[in-house]
């Protein structure tokens, strides 16, 4: 064989690999397999989690689904009024609430984090430099503490334990030369709150958005809810229910109903949660969609302007890092949705 011959082989064979190894399968499986005609029968059809809940607002009306089981073990059903870790949804709701104080001029977006939280100035890089702005919009160049000897399945108790994953560690860029997602940079909002209220930020969170909206399923830490209403969470290879880790942090923390969240994020978008003033300083921070993760619990949290359409998502398994199949079940969704409109 000549030398070409072969570099011509093993080029093929390269091909290959690639193919088995790096092709998306779960987005080739959703364009071969079809739509089904209702989203029931897609979540019933669905194999990627234990169990799933959708809701839906569109037209003026609500619906909630519910698919597979709330508890694997125990064979009970998936339960669409169930609770469910929401995981960095939270950060909407946080930055709803830092929007709001800056409107009421109890912060700043130019406030620096040296003088926000004093105490830290000398163990995070730039401290005098990064600002609530920043800190919001994910440009502050803070590492992400879960990227840093985490332990996701013991996590730390409290968010000075978190902080302190990351504290004196050089910063990823200098403030404001990029973005990168950093759950520390929600860490970090929620010690501010607690700074500049005097009290918990959870306490400001219940009083200017929860019960103005009546968010009843809505809460902050497990303990703080019946383990029961919660639906149980997976990792795949790992048979345990592991609902009971307790992952504390204002950047996912909270529990809540697809009901409650979506109630939520259509008040955020459809300008009823936000004043003029508030509306003008969030709109340019932040987003008004999210998705979470943690490890048993996938959510996606979005609202679709063109079609005023509210859709929430929660997969109660994960595998690894692995986010593609929750992504591919909820575009299965929306396009379902757009053929019923037909």
């Amino acid at each position: 064989m000549t030398l070409r011959k072969l570099f011509v082989v093993i080029m093929i064979i390269a091909s290959v690999v690639s193919i088995v190894f790096f092709i998306p399968w779960s987005n080739i499986f959703d364009k071969l397999t079809p739509l089904s005609a209702t989203i029931q029968e897609e979540l019933d059809n669905n194999e990627a989690f234990e169990g799933i809940i959708v809701y839906i607002s569109q037209d003026g009306e609500a619906f909630t689904y519910a698919s597979g089981y709330h508890n694997r073990a125990k064979e009970i059903p998936a339960k669409t009024d169930a609770l469910f870790k929401i995981a960095s949804i939270t950060k909407l709701y946080v930055a709803v609430a830092t929007t709001k104080l800056i409107d009421e001029g109890i912060l700043s977006l130019e406030d620096t984090l040296a003088d926000l939280l004093p105490k830290f100035k000398d163990n995070i890089e730039h401290s005098d430099e990064i600002t609530l702005k920043q800190l919001i919009m994910h440009r502050s160049g803070i590492p992400n503490y879960t990227d840093h000897n985490f332990d996701w399945a013991a996590p730390p108790y409290s968010n000075e334990a978190c902080l302190s994953l990351v504290l004196d560690m050089p910063s990823d860029f200098k403030p404001d030369k990029k973005y990168a997602y950093s759950n520390t940079n929600y860490l970090l909002l929620g010690m501010i709150m607690n700074e500049a209220l005097g009290y918990n930020y959870m306490d400001y969170i219940d009083s200017e958005i929860l019960t103005p909206l009546k968010l009843d399923n809505t809460s902050h830490l497990l303990e703080d809810i019946d383990i029961d209403q919660l639906m149980s969470g997976y990792v795949k290879g790992y048979e345990p229910d592991i609902k009971q880790n307790n992952f504390r942090s204002p950047a996912g923390s909270m529990i809540a109903t697809a009901e409650d969240v979506g109630v939520f994020i259509r008040a955020l978008n459809d300008g009823s949660l936000l004043s003029d003033s508030e509306q003008d300083i969030f709109s340019n921070v932040y987003v008004y969609s999210h998705t979470g993760f943690l490890p048993g619990y996938q959510s996606i949290a979005r609202y679709d302007k063109e079609t005023d359409t509210v859709i929430i998502l929660f997969g109660n398994t994960s595998e690894g890092s692995k986010w593609n199949e929750i992504e591919v079940l909820f575009n299965r969704i929306k396009r379902i949705l757009k053929s019923e409109k037909k």
